[in-house]
């Protein structure tokens, strides 16, 4: 019985995990592959988000369903277990590059 009760419990949880929301169309610019040398950030339509960041000598990685937007900042996660990215820039074209400032890092744009 309790074995029956935690093979629910993960099911549930892991449908959760894939369950982003996706991008609304006001918001569809973030949508995208962002990076720099030391930051890569991927948004995609259906809600899913993947960030890298190398900063003093450490690495930091995020992978997880988007929760929404306050706001230019957006919440990734599941739960309490969420982390919010501040975007003090939101995306903005200079030039022929697409480019948004993501924690005070300023990314291009790469890939749609």
């Amino acid at each position: 019985m309790k074995l029956t009760r935690l093979l629910v419990l993960l099911v549930l949880f892991g449908s959760l995990v894939g369950c982003g929301k996706p991008v609304p169309a006001e918001k569809s610019a973030y949508v995208g592959e962002w990076q720099t040398r030391t930051m890569y950030l991927l948004i995609t339509q259906d809600g899913s988000v993947r960030y890298k960041r190398l900063k003093g000598g450490a690495s930091t990685s995020v992978e997880g369903p988007l929760k929404g937007f306050t706001g230019n900042d957006f919440e990734v996660g599941v739960g309490p277990m969420a982390t919010t990215f501040v975007v003090s820039k939101p995306p903005y074209q200079d030039g022929e590059r697409w480019k948004m400032v993501v924690d005070g890092v300023e990314l291009v744009k790469t890939a749609d």
